[in-house]
């Protein structure tokens, strides 16, 4: 499944502005990955749960995820960056 179209919320790009400039290249990278395959075993997307349940999020790196939603097959809009407050 390929993504053709990302969205961010402003929560994103409000959260991605403060990222140190490292992380934000670390971003786009994944995000390159992501846009091939959503579920690249690289990404370790998974779902999350509670009243998070409709969000998927991937890993950036031990730290750092990407939470987001799937709009449609194609379409997808990221909600937040950032560590585990994310899933807060």
């Amino acid at each position: 499944m390929e993504i053709k179209d990302i969205f961010t919320h402003p929560r994103f790009d409000k959260s991605y502005k403060k990222l140190p400039r490292e992380i934000k290249e670390k971003v786009k990278q994944k995000e390159k990955i992501f846009r091939e395959n959503p579920f690249d075993p690289r990404l370790k997307t998974h779902k999350l749960h509670g009243k998070e349940k409709e969000a998927l999020a991937f890993w950036i790196n031990y730290y750092y995820r990407v939470k987001f939603i799937f709009l449609n097959d194609r379409e997808v809009l990221f909600l937040d960056v950032g560590a585990h407050e994310i899933y807060k």
